[in-house]
């Protein structure tokens, strides 16, 4: 495959969570992939410092501040694209620990909102431009690797993220007709504002943890990630689609 398979100039892609963390990494790459990068979040601060990045690269990127909980904001911002959108990046997500015992109802409905819903309405809003315009596009979600195994105190998260990858499988059988491919990554642990939640302590006995299990004896960057959505996002993976790519060290491998 050449090199020029990842070229994205003259593409439109759009990224939820934009604001930091793995969006920020992939909003910067996919820009200098040559995208015009389409930046979504709620930190709009976080929004701005992205686009500066972008910029410095000699990018392109447009924001919009919103919610991705709130489907008509987000339908406004993706129908304000002018041109096809061939990307859509649904990469906005929360963290939230309980054990199964303690969940409470406002603590899986917060969760369900942001990471279930939140993609869901991207990936509708994304798969209805790219068939409004005849866009032979890519959506990519973000699963997670505590969706594979048993993870006390993430029911939450581990639900919603799996429901992700039914709804990533769901929609890539029911658009493929129209060239839309549709796949899902599921990163392993990933040092980003949300796994820095923790106390010192706690984040290095959590890393080392990860780093003791995986194969390259390391943890992964937001970095990492961006180029596995750079490779879902571009022609690179023409023949792709309803999958789940899990770039996680190696600490998981399952069938």
């Amino acid at each position: 495959m050449p090199l020029t398979a990842y070229d994205l100039s003259g593409r439109t892609a759009f990224v939820t969570g934009a604001a930091g963390g793995i969006g920020r990494a992939t909003s910067v790459l996919l820009a200098e992939a040559g995208a015009t990068v389409h930046c979504a979040d709620r930190d709009e601060p976080g929004l701005r410092e992205t686009a500066a990045l972008v910029a410095e690269r000699g990018g392109t990127a447009r924001l919009h501040p919103l919610d991705v909980t709130d489907r008509t904001a987000l339908a406004a911002a993706v129908g304000s694209i002018a041109g096809p959108l061939h990307v859509m990046a649904a990469i906005a997500g929360i963290m939230h620990t309980s054990t199964v015992l303690e969940t409470r109802d406002e603590d899986l409905d917060r969760v369900l909102a942001v990471n279930f819903k939140g993609v869901l309405y991207a990936c509708q809003e994304g798969a209805r431009s790219m068939i409004a315009s005849g866009t032979r596009g890519s959506v990519v979600t973000m699963a997670s690797g505590a969706m594979d195994s048993a993870s006390a105190g993430l029911l939450c998260y581990s639900v919603a993220k799996a429901a992700v990858v039914q709804l990533t499988k769901t929609l890539a059988t029911e658009v493929g007709r129209h060239g839309i491919r549709v796949n899902a990554i599921a990163p392993g642990w990933i040092r980003t504002p949300m796994t820095d939640r923790h106390e010192p302590a706690t984040q290095e006995q959590a890393e080392a943890a990860m780093v003791r299990h995986s194969p390259l004896r390391r943890v992964g960057v937001p970095e990492d990630i961006a180029h596995a959505v750079l490779h879902l996002a571009s022609d690179a993976s023409s023949f792709t689609t309803g999958q789940i790519l899990r770039p996680n060290g190696g600490v998981a491998m399952p069938w």
